[in-house]
């Protein structure tokens, strides 16, 4: 099996920063891209950011261009969200995402990926 675990968030004031990661471990496998997701208490689940296995290719959702910065190392097998000037609307369960295989462009669909990971809580207080 694959297991995509995310951990780093927690609770943060406006203006804050947080850097969430997504370990990528069990089965291994190369050429994945990875998403990042997130989902606000009675909202849908909403695209975030996404990378390439590369890192060639990036896309961010509108509401958080130029504030977060999606990365991975490859070698530690681990995907990274930094998230910068939060405020309360990035309030939400973030969850990573890995889609096997090597990709044209952006997946930005739930129904894209492969693999997901159980969430980290990222709270944004004021």
């Amino acid at each position: 099996q694959v297991q995509l675990v995310e951990s780093g968030g927690g609770l943060v004031q406006a203006g804050g920063s947080l850097r969430l990661s997504c370990a990528v471990s069990g089965r291994t496998f190369t050429n994945y891209a990875t998403g990042w997701f997130r989902q606000a208490p009675g909202k849908e689940r909403e695209f975030v950011a996404t990378i390439s296995w590369s890192g060639g290719i990036t896309h961010y959702a509108d509401s958080v261009k130029g504030r977060f910065t999606i990365s991975r190392d490859n070698a530690k097998n681990t995907v990274y969200l930094q998230m910068n000037t939060l405020s309360p609307e990035d309030t939400a369960v973030y969850y990573c995402a890995a889609r096997r295989g090597l990709i044209a462009r952006p997946k930005l669909l739930e129904i894209d990926y492969d693999y997901w990971g159980q969430g980290t809580q990222v709270t944004v207080s004021s």
